[in-house]
């Protein structure tokens, strides 16, 4: 875990000397121990820094510990430290709290700085020319006051002391080295939170805030590649998607009446992608399929959310399922983050009337087939509402649809229809519309298995971009009951 308490006690007599220099040779040190010139597992003596910065040996001990608990050295007794390599758990888990901390920080601090953002500026071109000079220290330092003065400006004490707590400052320093090639990026991307908070937009400042942060974090997981960074993710990253298969109902569904099967594919190890069936009453069957906007990590933890907030609230009685939708989505708004939002298709099945009653909040429209003598009708159960998560407070509408022996019902996300072929074509809508079309008398295995063969024939070995989820649903005949 992150420590959120280091020890903030002032320096006093011979310390306050040492205070200046200390804090810039913390800094230094920082750089020095993330860069190439260090080697994980060498020693390092302590009173050689001491000598060689001109600090006591007692000031010295005191920035190692603080590095020891930041995971870049092992000390050894008062007189020495091993360089490590810091925990890439740790690293992810520091940079998702700075990213939140400074979305925060930047809409409450977007009133006070509307139209007195040239301090900023001043730091921003400082940075370019600190760049330009290659001079990584006083780049750090700019960078480090840019990203302080917004949070200050946000008059939140507590984030302050979060990001303190975090040592951003070291962490920026440390990053330089290993993100070098990509700093031009970087430092350009300061550019536009400027002129979010120039204009007074808290909303843009702090999304534009949070995507620097996690920008930054990818770049240096690239860095850290053949460094063993990426293979303890990727472990971390397993366990994770062991997890979300819990998540997901067992196989061989049995909802009387109806045949199902279903599909699933994340673009990543774990991904935002969701369905479900949920037994309600004698008869009734809940059906559910959604889409988070995103991938990876963020995306499966607000899908986890989605899905314990639904089940939540339909295992209780209700009599409207848009005032149940409506509620889900207070729950949903008012635990993810500003960017995420998911689509959701929701329906309650009856198995004694065939009735489907539902809500689609923003989610593609779900298809039943029904085919007569040579005549395949199709019947589109469209939104009519938003996505959950988007606005502060939304309005959705229940629909009833009455299913007939033999139709067929299939869900599913974009996915499937925004499949890309090398050209840059996507599958699209009308392709999947007219396949199922020709799915007469196919059992729901078997139209997925058709879907699937189509979608990778399309795509020619083209990488898949997105989560990937199908749900088919069949309607027995009365004599297969």
């Amino acid at each position: 875990m992150i420590p959120l308490d280091r020890d903030e006690k002032e320096a006093d007599g011979e310390e306050a000397k040492n205070e200046p220099a200390g804090k810039s040779v913390r800094v230094r040190l920082a750089g020095e121990l993330s860069n190439a010139r260090s080697r994980t597992g060498e020693s390092v003596k302590l009173s050689e820094i001491a000598a060689q910065y001109q600090l006591d040996e007692e000031a010295v001990l005191k920035i190692f510990a603080e590095f020891q608990t930041l995971g870049m050295v092992t000390l050894s007794g008062n007189s020495s430290a091993v360089v490590r390599s810091p925990s890439p758990e740790e690293m992810q888990e520091a940079y998702e709290i700075r990213a939140a901390l400074e979305e925060i920080g930047g809409r409450a601090a977007a009133q006070a700085l509307k139209g007195n953002t040239s301090a900023l500026q001043r730091e921003v071109d400082a940075m370019r020319d600190a760049f330009g000079r290659r001079d990584l220290d006083s780049f750090a330092e700019h960078d480090v006051a840019f990203h302080r003065s917004i949070l200050e400006a946000s008059r939140n004490e507590i984030l302050l002391r979060v990001w303190d707590s975090l040592a951003v400052d070291l962490r920026i320093r440390g990053a330089i080295e290993k993100i070098a090639r990509d700093l031009p990026e970087v430092v350009e991307s300061h550019q536009p939170i400027v002129d979010a908070l120039e204009k007074g937009r808290g909303r843009e400042a702090g999304l534009l805030l949070r995507n620097h942060v996690e920008t930054l974090l990818e770049f240096l997981k690239k860095s850290e590649s053949d460094s063993g960074f990426r293979r303890a993710l990727t472990k971390d990253l397993e366990n994770a998607k062991d997890v979300q298969k819990a998540f997901f109902p067992q196989e061989n569904l049995s909802i009387p009446g109806l045949r199902c099967e279903t599909f699933y594919k994340p673009a990543h190890s774990i991904g935002g992608d969701y369905y479900d069936f949920l037994p309600l009453q004698t008869d009734l069957w809940g059906i559910a399929i959604g889409d988070v906007c995103g991938k990876g990590i963020g995306a499966a933890l607000l899908m986890a959310s989605l899905q314990a907030s639904l089940r939540a609230q339909a295992m209780h009685e209700h009599s409207d399922l848009s005032t149940l939708i409506a509620d889900v989505d207070r729950l949903v708004h008012a635990a993810s983050p500003k960017h995420l939002y998911a689509s959701l298709f929701y329906a309650e099945y009856d198995a004694a009337t065939r009735v489907l009653r539902y809500v689609n909040a923003g989610h593609n429209a779900p298809m039943v087939f029904r085919w007569e003598n040579s005549r395949c009708e199709v019947f589109h159960l469209d939104s009519s509402g938003t996505a959950l998560g988007l606005l502060e407070s939304s309005q959705f509408t229940s629909e009833a649809f009455q299913l007939e022996e033999g139709d067929v019902l299939v869900m599913y996300t974009d996915g499937v229809t925004e499949t890309e072929n090398p050209e840059h074509e996507l599958w699209g809508q009308e392709r999947l519309e007219a396949l199922l079309r020709a799915c007469r008398d196919r059992t729901p295995a078997q139209i997925i298995g058709r879907i699937l063969d189509e979608v990778t024939a399309f795509a020619r070995e083209r990488s898949q971009g997105d989560d990937m989820t199908l749900v088919v649903v069949g309607v027995k005949d009365e004599a297969a009951i």
